[in-house]
């Protein structure tokens, strides 16, 4: 296992973590502007938002305030298009395009998504984590639940003065997802039978608080009646909610390009996940014949079971990661726990536990470790003013897909042969996942369309795996189902441009290494800082206009 030291080293000065007020004329206004940027947006308006809205409580959501955000954008604007960033090194250009991002994502997210008008679970996704407080925190836990319980009522009757360009597809989800479990269950406590939707979480809340804090049950029904409330509303709307949910197609370009920082259009993403789903589709008819004699594996049967193979696997994969040279895993980076908890479903195990109960090697290398949670550990001792505040979709969800893959060429799976087979079928079912997004952003796909088109293309995917995301690639800002496959083959790229740079001095451990020290960065401009090739950050200098509706 590396030194702390070593791996320290390699992030700050690869990445250029000593620049802060370096040789670049007025970086140190760069870094200014970024934070006043910051602290000007409301917290709920950021770029990389995933599975909930963003939104909280407590904060108001007016057309008068956002006009407000909106107008104070051209200040940001102009003082950056003001800054010499033609003379800056490469790292300095690169967290200038960062920040000229995050820019462009505010106002996008103001004059485009306007998700306080458009999308009624923009207010119902904060509620979930006040229905989820444990009563056993004390008094003074009890205190900050109380007055949050109190926020519900006047955020939803603020929610439906502000409604006025609903979706039809948000909508139907936040109706949907009022009374009814997800099936998935995002970052939800355990239950065996989950509780029936956001209603159902305040009815649990209401049980316990009566048996544990009878002091705060009158607030807590008040804050269950609110919701029901608004759900009574939406029913009651729903004929006169028929806006179009997605952005259009030459908007979700200018996104793509200007917010995401993908060279790529809409129709280049489409025909390049196509071919991976047939590639992948191939690969996995050709990986079951050649493990057609070998036992199949079969579903965990109990949770200690489950995380005797958690456990078997982290150890393997760690092992491999260090003996083979492919990164550098320093000794502050602990146990990382798994990402898949061990759940009996009546109907049984959904798209992601039939594969993770079976053999979670794939979801381990993508979202533990070397994937998200090793990840986020890295990136939280970040220290730098921007790139240590950046997390790009497409970049971690890039990297993370890219593993699985590569894992299993570089010699990962040889203890698992039959695991590989699972490494397609994730491949296959997140190259489904770009023409659901795409065609949805178009609003030629409705929710139910892109979730029987990715059933279709995908084997052992469930209905409620589908829908939830759908919803994410729907309601979320746009790009983000594209980013799994596209970031990984924006990674496959990357890592044959530096191959061929370096020729024999190539080292795998330090081209991970140095990738993983760049930041959550756009990987386009991971590419520009790695290997001096500007073809794809020329596309980003000059930010036009947002188009119009199509």
């Amino acid at each position: 296992m590396r030194s702390i030291l070593g791996f320290l080293a390699a992030v700050f000065l690869w990445a250029g973590g000593l620049h802060a007020a370096g040789p670049d004329a007025d970086y140190d206004k760069l870094v200014a502007l970024h934070d006043e940027l910051q602290e000007f947006m409301l917290p709920g308006f950021t770029t990389g938002v995933v599975m909930d809205s963003g939104a909280r409580i407590g904060d108001v959501y007016a057309d008068t305030l956002m006009a407000e955000k909106l107008a104070g954008l051209d200040h940001f604007e102009k003082s950056l298009a003001a800054m010499p960033v033609q003379s800056w090194s490469r790292a300095g250009q690169v967290d200038f395009l960062a920040v000229k991002s995050i820019l462009n994502g505010y106002r996008f997210n103001l004059e485009v998504l306007r998700p306080w008008k458009r999308d009624p679970g923009f207010y119902l996704d904060p509620l979930m984590g006040v229905a989820f407080t444990d009563l056993a925190g004390g008094d003074e836990k009890v205190a900050q639940l109380r007055a949050r319980l109190r926020m519900v009522p006047p955020l939803l009757a603020s929610a439906r003065q502000n409604l006025t360009e609903v979706a039809g597809d948000y909508a139907d989800l936040a109706i949907h997802n009022l009374e009814n479990s997800d099936g998935v269950n995002h970052y939800h406590p355990y239950r065996k039978v989950p509780p029936a939707g956001i209603i159902g979480w305040y009815d649990d809340l209401l049980a316990r608080s009566r048996a544990e804090r009878p002091d705060i049950t009158a607030d807590v029904a008040a804050a269950r009646a609110a919701v029901a409330e608004f759900r009574d509303w939406l029913r009651d709307e729903r004929p006169r909610m028929a806006a179009p949910g997605g952005v259009g197609a030459e908007r979700y370009d200018w996104y793509i390009r200007h917010v995401r920082m993908i060279p790529l259009t809409a129709g280049e993403m489409v025909t390049l996940a196509e071919r991976e789903h047939e590639r992948m589709t191939a690969a996995l008819a050709l990986l079951r014949h050649r493990n057609r004699n070998l036992p199949a594996l079969t579903l965990s049967q109990s949770a200690e079971e489950q995380a005797g193979k958690v456990s078997a696997t982290d150890k393997e994969v760690r092992r491999f990661l260090t003996e083979e040279d492919i990164v550098t895993i320093p000794d502050f980076v602990g146990e990382l726990g798994s990402n898949t908890p061990y759940i009996e479903r009546p109907g049984g195990p959904n798209f992601w536990e039939q594969i993770q109960f079976r053999d979670p090697i794939p979801d381990h290398l993508h979202a533990v470790i070397p994937g998200h949670r090793f990840d986020a550990v890295l990136a939280a001792r970040d220290t730098r003013p921007i790139r240590g505040r950046y997390s790009d979709g497409a970049r971690a969800e890039g990297w993370a897909t890219y593993l699985e893959e590569a894992m299993m060429l570089a010699g990962g799976t040889r203890h698992t042969p039959r695991a590989d087979e699972f490494m397609e079928l994730f491949g296959i079912f997140r190259a489904a996942r770009v023409p659901a997004d795409i065609y949805m952003q178009h609003n030629r796909w409705s929710v139910a369309e892109a979730v029987s088109y990715m059933r279709a293309k995908t084997p052992w995917l469930d209905e409620d795996v589908a829908r939830v995301d759908a919803e994410i690639y729907l309601r979320r800002p746009p790009g983000y189902g594209v980013a799994y496959t596209i970031g990984k083959l924006q990674m496959d790229a990357l890592l044959a441009d530096r191959a061929s740079q370096l020729g024999d001095a190539f080292s795998l451990r330090e081209f991970h290494d140095a990738f993983l020290a760049s930041g959550r960065l756009p990987i386009a401009l991971v590419r520009y800082e790695m290997t001096g090739a500007d073809d794809e950050v020329a596309l980003f200098w000059q930010t036009p206009p947002i188009p119009g509706g199509s």
